[in-house]
């Protein structure tokens, strides 16, 4: 159903009829009629769909270079200065992701260039801001995507699950994250609407949509494979699931019900062949279909024809890479996304396991079902998986958000049957979701403090004190702000996306780069060197810097400024001598620059730039 339908309720009301006629024939469990349902006018949906935009859209975009990049990020953004200047991208599956990501984010600096010049791309096109705009973006897009399943998840469930997305602690970081998650996460949901959208009306159009989802998706990341694994399954066991749970719940006439379940897989095959315009016409389509899928993907890894055929071996040899990572790094325990969700995410992980329980209990609505199994499926997935990463929670976090769209809905209808008002209601669905995003998180970080601590006491009175230093975990939206915008470079346990990130003091490092290549009068033609092996994100923060040498080790360097880590401090001194000073930074008494957990920077200058 669109946002901005002008039926009137009575034809809403006739059409949901029909449908449910149409529907009961062919065998379906099919939703409510979303506007009858909840009897929300379209005004009320159209003010609460913009206001939750509004909302997600200041969380996302609001200050976006606020936060330093991590190291990921720097590698992302280091490749498409390449790919943006010099018009160079090869795919490289031993270390990296797909390449859609550094196409969509080449697209606004490549216009500012035909429009404006080179220097209209370098100055507002490659900046922090312009790249993290492009998730931002895509995360916003997810949100749209969500309003377009309303007719088949439901009106209130449809807005509890955006406005729970919206203010979601890890949807909003990850959203102003230069990395490819938000991209990913954004064409897997795409398939899925674009799929129910040609399940209601078989138009060639939505299957060409799905199949231009599914060939980005797996141009995006190689864990596509698992996402459409489990997307299938889940179809498949929803289908099962519902057949069974019919069987067990109708008693009477049951040998004519056994005749026609064994035709309802037939019936319903013919009946939807039908609608698609006959089997010749669909088979056309499919075979259309998979020709979009099969060339997207090879436009995107041979990069436009210039790496072909090496770009598309290159994207199958990465399943055997990836499979070896995996055992190496960044290996977790099975339980750790449950942990990581509890910490971040416990309104989405409690609301979304009870809206999963009750599509189970319940299954006669067919996409609550299969978003609860496809939320818990990939969460048993990924977690069976010894490699685990932080920013992987976003493909759990919109099927969940879904799911607890269902519990709220639940129980806005459980009091419409005891005949609360509809004002009250309204009430009750605020109290909840505001209970949700502040009390729940407050109450899962004290539980995690009780939890890990050595013995019960001395965990009670460790949560106690943890209650009166975090008090505002406990007010609604708060554990959003506070990740996004106070504590985004914490690397406390607790703060779970925050994963080895670049400390925020790195930019006070970069101001007195800048201070120095000032005082040189070169500018960008500036030397600079860095012995440090451990640098990224820094060239991306130096991009504009063109004498710029990263070796990893000491060397001998007659450059303005060099940039070493804080235990090479002693070779410095024997390679240099007097002829350079330390730059203090004023954080510590070694007056280094914290890069991140474990990296400190020294910055040396020579003598006769000092004042």
């Amino acid at each position: 159903m669109g946002t901005g339908s002008t039926k009137s309720r009575s034809r809403k009301q006739r059409g949901g009829k029909e449908r449910a006629s149409t529907d009961a024939s062919r065998g379906d469990a099919q939703p409510l009629d979303p506007g009858a349902a909840t009897e929300v006018s379209e005004r009320t949906w159209l003010i609460a769909s913009l206001s939750i935009l509004a909302l997600a859209a200041i969380l996302r975009i609001y200050h976006l270079n606020l936060v330093p990049l991590h190291h990921d990020e720097g590698v992302n953004g280091n490749f498409l200065v390449h790919l943006v200047r010099e018009g160079y991208y090869h795919y490289d599956p031993a270390n990296y992701h797909g390449p859609t990501f550094y196409y969509f984010a080449a697209i606004f600096p490549w216009l500012l260039r035909a429009l404006f010049g080179p220097a209209a791309q370098n100055t507002y096109g490659l900046t922090t801001t312009a790249i993290r705009l492009v998730p931002a973006l895509f995360g916003l897009g997810t949100l749209l995507l969500v309003f377009a399943l309303r007719r088949n998840l439901g009106t209130i469930a449809t807005l509890s699950a955006a406005f729970l997305l919206a203010v979601s602690p890890g949807a909003v970081y990850l959203s102003r994250y230069f990395i490819h998650e938000t991209l990913f996460v954004f064409f897997t949901l795409g398939i899925v609407v674009a799929a129910l959208k040609y399940f209601e009306d078989p138009h060639p159009v939505y299957l060409i949509l799905a199949s231009v989802s599914a060939a980005l998706l797996f141009a995006t990341k190689e864990t596509a494979i698992i996402s459409v694994i489990v997307l299938a399954l889940a179809l498949l066991l929803t289908r099962i699931y519902q057949r069974l749970w019919k069987r067990g719940t109708k008693v009477a006439g049951r040998n004519r019900k056994k005749q026609s379940r064994a035709e309802s897989g037939a019936r319903d095959y013919r009946n939807f062949v039908e609608r698609a315009g006959g089997s010749t016409r669909l088979a056309v389509w499919i075979a259309v279909v998979i020709a979009v899928f099969i060339l997207l993907n090879v436009l995107f890894y041979s990069s436009f024809f210039t790496n072909y055929p090496k770009g598309l071996k290159d994207s199958l040899e990465t399943f055997q890479f990836w499979r070896r990572t995996g055992k190496e790094a960044h290996v977790h325990p099975f339980v750790t996304y449950i942990w990581w969700l509890m910490l971040q995410e416990s309104p989405l992980l409690v609301l979304g396991a009870i809206g999963a329980a009750l599509a189970v209990l319940k299954p006669t609505r067919s996409f609550a079902l299969f978003s609860a199994l496809w939320a818990f499926g990939l969460i048993a997935a990924y977690s069976l998986i010894a490699y685990k990463t932080p920013w992987l929670t976003l493909n759990f976090i919109v099927p969940l958000a879904l799911c607890s769209g269902v519990t709220i809905e639940w129980f806005y209808e459980k009091l419409g049957r005891l005949e609360v008002s509809k004002r009250m209601r309204w009430c009750a669905l605020a109290g909840i979701l505001l209970l949700a995003t502040g009390p729940l998180p407050g109450v899962a970080r004290v539980l995690d403090q009780i939890l890990t601590a050595t013995n019960p006491l001395s965990g009670v009175l460790g949560a106690l004190e943890q209650t009166k230093i975090h008090w505002k975990t406990f007010i609604p939206g708060y554990q959003t702000v506070d990740l996004n915008f106070i504590n985004y470079d914490n690397d406390d346990r607790y703060y779970v996306y925050v994963y080895a990130h670049t400390r925020r003091e790195t930019l006070k490092l970069l101001d007195e780069i800048n201070q120095l290549a000032q005082r040189t009068h070169q500018g960008g033609e500036t030397g600079i060197t860095i012995v440090a092996q451990d640098y990224w994100p820094l060239p991306w923060y130096l991009r504009d810097y063109s004498r710029v040498g990263y070796y990893g080790h000491m060397t001998p360097s007659t450059e303005p400024i060099i940039i070493a880590r804080q235990d090479q401090a002693a070779e410095v001194q024997a390679t240099f001598g007097d002829r350079y000073q330390q730059i203090h930074s004023g954080f510590n008494t070694a007056g280094s620059f914290p890069l991140r957990p474990g990296v400190d920077l020294l910055l040396y200058t020579r003598r006769e730039l000092v004042r």
